[in-house]
């Protein structure tokens, strides 16, 4: 170190100045102002003047002032110069306990020391506002090294909270005050993996701060359920974090142009990990849409949420597959205001959940295709457009995705269609018309039988035991058919109606307690079952009455005639009280006759009209989607009447009718009494009897 001949003139003054002060006992630290004091001292240091001056007045304004001057400055020989050598630097934690200092990354860079932060001789409270160190003030003193992240900082939303909430971060409530580590040590609570949990002791558990920032506990808990919370507690050092989204020191509300989760920049900082996500939703329709200024048309979070994003086959997912049409898309495309403003259609999803598709998606199939599989997911674009799935060009390929075999007749039927028209309108009006007539009739019928036998019972109690002699009235092999018959229509009509009805609360009973296979897929394999089963019984029972002596018996006895159309006459004549006399039956009664052809022609119907559904893929590429509708509105409606006539007619004749209440036991045993046959098929009996005899006779 060179000493200025200046600084020799100046010595020779301090020491005669020392000397006078020991003679009238002046301090110490009078002596160490009497050079310090002038602030024309200075030394050189590596080729630059350093200044030796001392404000007197500003050390004893700090918080320092009641020190004298060998507090800090300990072992200096004041006539000695320089006073010491080496000279040692100040060591504050010969009074302060800093703990975390020494292992900070300015200790261990040498980038900043106490005095670089605190000064040196004015040191002020960190409480008052001449610190430096005040909530307001520190982004100021941090800037003086750190001038770009303190800059940042106080455009962010924590620097202009601070005014009217105290608890609004500064540099120091996220680094720490002396124990400030970098971010990619492993113990800084802004190290990535640390980052969310450290954000969230402010914006999810701090009730106070949560309510004053107006956003709930339940979306802020969202990241961490959330799948990038979820990636990052894996341990995934790629996951996005709150920093990564929101910024580091330029945290702003979404609501301003250069916040990074503005709508209009969003799908950017998303882009930064999703870039192929990005670069597609950039050239979409709605991508389009942002860019040229549309502030309703969705980007990454309108879809996919802020905090609450899940991957798309959790169920919790906005977009996954039983979410996305009704719950995600809908929200625009079913808006009667969207449709007013932007000229597009308003029952996408009304039109989508009534068509080929929806039933399937609203009964949970996770193979049935949703909006996406047909329109794209990031890419969508009008269908005008060449590129687009749905353009005219690609449908084929679109459609055969999932229906392979699906030629270009197939892809051009239409899917947002609504209620069907033309014949399949005709179709329903004509069935609903029949349903209505012949389902009245039926209980119109069955209602007057009711009191009429109601009354008969009452006027003449049956008897209470009866006859010991039974007449066969179902064979074995009959029973067998009626098993099955009442096996698979029991299937048929339940699975059938889930597809139809898949919201309905019985239908959410059985899918409560469904824990094998995907819902809606089993139930397909079921009702397909449960056909093909009726179907192989039809054909076993035309079999029967082909090649069996009972069967031909059984079919001829069966075939209609026009003493049936005259006690049909009578018996209701009989049953509105007009006529005294009531109707004998033979083996079959017109009931019975209308029952069973009426299951015949039923069977053949659902049979053709449910091939048609099954095997869709041929039949529309042959036949288009029109006939499809009406395949679908005849097998729909025919289900429903067979459905009502068993349970107004069959169960009525079965188990509700007054004589055989609670149970007709033929369909279990084969067998009625001789007093049931007498009162049900008294010309039936007539015959046996009258055969019985003959055969009697003969053997005589």
């Amino acid at each position: 170190m060179t000493v200025s001949l200046r600084s020799h003139i100046k010595f020779l003054t301090v020491v005669i100045f020392i000397a006078a002060s020991a003679l009238y006992g002046q301090s110490q630290d009078a002596a160490c102002t009497m050079c310090h004091g002038n602030n024309s001292l200075s030394m050189t240091r590596q080729g630059c003047s350093v200044s030796l001056f001392v404000d007197g007045a500003k050390l004893k304004a700090s918080v320092h002032g009641a020190l004298s001057c060998s507090s800090c400055h300990a072992n200096y020989n004041a006539m000695a110069i320089p006073h010491a050598n080496p000279v040692p630097p100040v060591n504050c934690e010969s009074c302060h306990n800093i703990q975390g200092f020494a292992e900070s990354v300015h200790m261990k860079s040498g980038a900043a020391t106490c005095k670089s932060c605190h000064g040196t001789h004015e040191v002020k409270p960190v409480r008052t506002p001449a610190s430096g160190l005040m909530r307001t003030s520190v982004a100021e003193s941090c800037g003086k090294c750190h001038a770009a992240e303190s800059e940042a900082y106080k455009t962010s939303e924590h620097a202009l909270a601070l005014e009217r909430m105290p608890q609004s971060p500064t540099c120091v409530t996220c680094h720490g005050a002396h124990g400030i580590l970098s971010v990619q040590s492993g113990g800084s609570p802004l190290r990535k993996e640390n980052e969310s949990d450290f954000c969230l002791n402010c914006h999810l558990r701090d009730s106070d701060i949560r309510n004053k920032v107006g956003i709930s506990e339940y979306f802020m808990s969202g990241y961490e359920s959330g799948v990038h919370g979820q990636a990052r507690a894996a341990g995934n050092d790629k996951s996005a974090t709150c920093g990564d989204c929101h910024g580091v020191h330029d945290v702003m509300n979404s609501r301003r142009p250069l916040s990074t989760i503005n709508r209009w920049n969003v799908d950017d900082s998303c882009g930064k990990c999703h870039m192929e996500a990005a670069a597609a939703y950039k050239d979409s329709s709605h991508g389009y849409a942002v860019a040229r200024g549309n502030s309703e048309s969705p980007t990454c979070t309108t879809c996919h949420g802020d905090h609450h994003i899940y991957p798309t086959q959790d169920p919790r997912s906005a977009v996954s597959h039983a979410n996305l049409a009704e719950h995600t898309c809908a929200d625009c495309h079913n808006s009667l205001r969207f449709s007013q403003r932007y000229g597009i259609a308003s029952d996408r999803f009304a039109s989508f959940i009534s068509s080929f598709h929806g039933p399937a998606t609203r009964g949970g199939s996770l193979k049935t295709p949703n909006c996406a599989n047909c329109h794209g997911t990031h890419n969508i674009k009008s269908a005008s457009d060449t590129d687009s799935a749905i353009h005219v060009n690609n449908l084929t390929t679109t459609c055969g995705n999932c229906h392979p075999g699906a030629n270009e007749n197939f892809s051009l039927s239409k899917v947002h269609v609504g209620k069907t028209g033309g014949a399949a309108y005709w179709i329903r009006i004509i069935y609903i018309v029949l349903i209505v007539v012949t389902i009245g009739l039926m209980f119109l019928h069955n209602l007057f039988d009711f009191i009429r036998q109601s009354r008969r019972h009452k006027e003449i109690p049956p008897a209470a035991v009866h006859s010991p002699k039974q007449y066969v009235r179902m064979t074995r092999l009959d029973r067998v058919q009626h098993a099955g018959l009442l096996f698979s229509f029991i299937l048929l009509v339940i699975t059938g109606f889930m597809a139809r009805f898949p919201d309905a609360w019985w239908v959410s009973i059985i899918r409560s307690q469904w824990i094998t296979m995907p819902f809606f897929e089993m139930r397909g394999y079921i009702h397909r079952g449960a056909a093909v089963a009726l179907t192989s019984l039809s054909l076993f029972h035309i079999a029967v009455i082909i090649f069996t002596r009972h069967g031909r018996k059984f079919a001829f006895d069966m075939l209609p005639r026009w003493s049936d159309v005259k006690d049909a006459f009578v018996n209701v004549f009989h049953l509105l009280g007009l006529s005294s006399k009531a109707p004998r039956f033979g083996r079959f009664s017109y009931a019975e006759k209308a029952e069973y052809w009426a299951l015949v022609w039923g069977t053949a119907i659902m049979f053709a009209s449910g091939v048609f559904i099954w095997f869709y893929v041929f039949f529309m590429g042959h036949f288009g989607r029109i006939a499809w509708d009406v395949a679908k509105t005849i097998h729909y409606y025919e289900a429903i009447l067979a459905a009502l006539a068993i349970i107004v007619w069959h169960f009525y004749f079965v188990l509700f009718k007054p004589g055989v209440y609670p149970m007709n036991k033929a369909w279990i045993t084969g067998k009625i009494s001789e007093e049931e046959m007498e009162e049900e098929h008294p010309l039936e009996l007539e015959r046996i009897l009258r055969q019985t005899e003959e055969a009697q006779g003969t053997e005589k």
